[in-house]
């Protein structure tokens, strides 16, 4: 590997210089490079040290990523530490110390949280913050493509190893989260080590919104067969521009004409017009999704029901609502409210739309929601679920809203 510290820069280099030599650089190294290269770009703005964090799949744990000359960090919980609040606030945060000085900032692609990057420094400035701000930007864009061919970061991200059906479901998924000016989401899967049978999709084409969550029968390398082949039926719906009804005939036809008579598959599919707020969706065995405006439950949206796709020859009937600006919708797998405590006990509707009004009520975008919405699932059965549970949460903002993201909530 090409020596990651260089030449003996004079400390606080222009960024746009770092930068652009940080880009030229990174072309050329691997994956687990990337940690050793941002830390000496840092340097080179005038920075003493600089540590890369990626959070794990959980969502509930700071993982640090070493290399050459990084220093050596622990682990951080999101919720009770100063790297962590940077996280969920996906705010910049600086703690006062007593000598020097230290900023933490989030590192995001998009609406997705990848990390966090801490510095240390002498002193801060508007200009520093400026330039260790456009750093962040560029090392999680860096994270996110080396990530397509390396593994460094993936492993990273994992606290106990994936089975084989939970590797292959990663693997499909598309970013947990998304965000817009005129919608945000954010999705989760759970136990992330174990997944099999449950999974999601999205896609944003023009002014229309495509959502589908899958939930197939059964347990293990079976239930993920059933699941991937769902979701590429999805897709290849979606892209060739079937409806809702048409998709969910194209998966029922194709899951019973390859698969055994007793094998189906539960299907919400969602389609949402962004510039007028028509929301349509076809649910096929899964609970319905709640709809929350104002800080209340308005209630679970009612259809008509469809069968799961696989029984065979039902033609899906879609349901319709008129979204208002600021509504947030959660969709979720009956894993979630069937998780049940050491005593019996259920999660529960009732449960889970208390912690939903409560979220909304604390700001919290969608991606916050869901990680907390998850924690408290998997709290309630003491951090181990027996069966699958997925969860996505929506907002829709409005056809015309009027800032270019609503995923950071106030710091409290």
């Amino acid at each position: 590997m090409t020596d990651s510290s260089g030449p003996p820069w004079s400390p606080r280099v222009p960024a746009d210089s770092v930068l652009g030599d940080l880009l030229d650089r990174s072309r050329n190294e691997p994956p687990e490079a990337i940690p050793c290269l941002v830390a000496a770009a840092a340097r080179r703005m005038g920075a003493q040290e600089a540590v890369l964090y990626v959070v794990d799949h959980d969502q509930q744990t700071l993982v640090p990523l070493g290399g050459e000359d990084v220093p050596a960090r622990d682990r951080l919980d999101v919720d009770t530490t100063v790297g962590g609040r940077a996280f969920w606030t996906t705010e910049p945060v600086e703690p006062h110390e007593r000598t020097g000085a230290s900023l933490w900032l989030p590192l995001l692609s998009g609406a997705t949280r990848i990390g966090v990057f801490e510095l240390t420094v002498d002193t801060l400035d508007d200009a520093a913050r400026a330039s260790y701000r456009q750093l962040a930007i560029l090392a999680a864009e860096l994270l996110i493509s080396t990530d397509r061919y390396g593994d460094a970061v993936n492993l990273a991200r994992r606290d106990k190893p994936l089975t084989l059906p939970a590797e292959i479901q990663w693997s499909l998924l598309p970013p947990l989260s998304y965000a817009n000016q005129r919608v945000s989401l954010s999705g989760q899967l759970e136990p992330s080590e174990r997944i099999a049978g449950d999974t999601f999709d999205y896609a944003v084409n023009g002014d229309l919104l495509h959502v589908a969550l899958i939930d197939a029968m059964g347990h293990g390398f079976e239930a993920t067969l059933l699941a991937s082949v769902a979701i590429g039926v999805y897709r290849h719906s979606r892209r060739h521009g079937l409806d809702l009804s048409q998709t969910y005939a194209a998966l029922d036809e194709t899951i019973s004409r390859h698969f055994e008579e007793d094998r189906f598959v539960s299907a919400q599919l969602v389609q949402l017009e962004l510039e007028t707020g028509r929301l349509c969706w076809l649910n096929a065995g899964l609970p319905p999704p709640l709809l929350i405006r104002g800080n209340k439950l308005v209630g679970p949206l009612t259809g008509a029901p469809n069968v799961p796709a696989g029984v065979g020859g039902w033609a899906g009937e879609v349901a319709e609502h008129k979204l208002e600006p600021s509504d947030r919708l959660l969709f979720f797998t009956d894993g979630v409210i069937e998780a049940r405590s050491s005593e019996g006990e259920f999660f529960g509707e009732e449960r889970l739309v208390d912690l939903l009004i409560r979220a909304n009520t604390a700001g919290l975008p969608p991606t916050e929601t869901v990680r907390r919405l998850t924690k408290e699932i998997l709290a309630h059965q003491g951090g181990t679920l027996q069966d699958d549970a997925t969860i996505l949460s929506l907002e829709w903002h409005g056809s015309h809203a009027a800032t270019t993201s609503h995923d950071g909530p106030q710091p409290a």
